[in-house]
């Protein structure tokens, strides 16, 4: 699966997906770090990638647009810390890997997370 990572996100995490055996690219390796938000998801759609972020925007973006592409991955929590946001992410992918090859918002609290299935508001 490939990985976009977003500004915020510690080039630990895309060293960790990568040790998965996952692609991952930050957006400053891409150039990409001021884009703006609906600049990455476009080039995560056209890249069949994975949008890692703590940015609450990208739902909206989701939602507004009623994209079902890409997934994405927002963190919400406490320690944003590398270590605590790796640990998360091995077990969403541990356990909704299809989810995020379907698409779908998964959104990630320090003690629980949350999927909706892309398109949002559509059935």
């Amino acid at each position: 699966m490939r990985f976009l990572a977003d500004a915020g996100i510690s080039p630990r995490t895309v060293e960790f997906l990568t040790q998965l055996g996952h692609e991952a690219i930050h957006v400053r390796t891409l150039g990409l770090q001021r884009a703006p938000d609906v600049v990455l998801v476009d080039h995560a759609r056209a890249d069949s990638s994975v949008v890692v972020t703590f940015d609450l925007d990208f739902g909206d973006i989701l939602a507004l647009g009623a994209l079902d592409k890409p997934s994405v991955i927002i963190f919400r929590l406490s320690d944003q810390r590398a270590d605590s946001v790796n640990q998360c992410l091995s077990v969403v992918l541990a356990e909704r890997l299809p989810d995020l090859q379907s698409g779908a918002l998964i959104l990630v609290e320090d003690t629980r997370y949350r999927v909706r299935k892309l398109p949002i508001g559509r059935t």
